[in-house]
């Protein structure tokens, strides 16, 4: 039987700068950092308050094709690759905290059914939502609730 969600994989463009981005500016620590082969390392970060759960910072490498690790590097290149959702207790200070620190953000805080959200850069360009959650009634929304909402301009 399944119990739980364990691990998500995240494709980044160097696992140094992505451990330190996702260690030193977003507050999560090192999970795993191993040296499988002499051009595999195995690297996970956990957030302090769900070690359960592990992202796995990984590079486009084989077994993929070439093809699919060039579409990859573009879609990230690009700025287009989705990453993880981020829950907050203050979306707002949270923004300030982060953009304080130089991280790019697509979206400022705004308001929505669900709450407050932003979206956010990591530093492979992946995307990331980052959301301080509110009860809401889903049936209960309309299109026009989520005017604005979204994956904005990619430029």
């Amino acid at each position: 039987m399944i119990t739980n969600v364990s691990l998500v994989s995240v494709w980044v463009k160097d696992q140094d700068a992505s451990l330190a981005f996702y260690t030193d500016v977003l507050g999560f620590e090192v999970g795993d950092d191993v040296r499988l082969a002499e051009d595999f390392r195995w690297l996970t970060v956990v957030h302090p308050s769900q070690p359960e759960l592990h992202l796995h910072l990984t590079t486009p490498g084989p077994p993929l094709s070439d093809e699919l690790q060039q579409a990859i590097h573009r879609s990230l290149d690009g700025g287009g690759m989705p990453g993880v959702g981020l829950t907050v207790d203050d979306c707002r200070a949270t923004y300030e905290q982060l953009k304080a620190k130089g991280v790019t953000f697509l979206q400022e805080p705004a308001e929505r059914p669900y709450g407050v959200e932003a979206l956010l850069r990591d530093n492979s360009g992946n995307w990331m939502v980052m959301v301080e959650r509110r009860p809401y009634d889903p049936d209960a929304m309309t299109v026009e609730d989520l005017e604005g909402a979204g994956l904005p301009d990619q430029n």
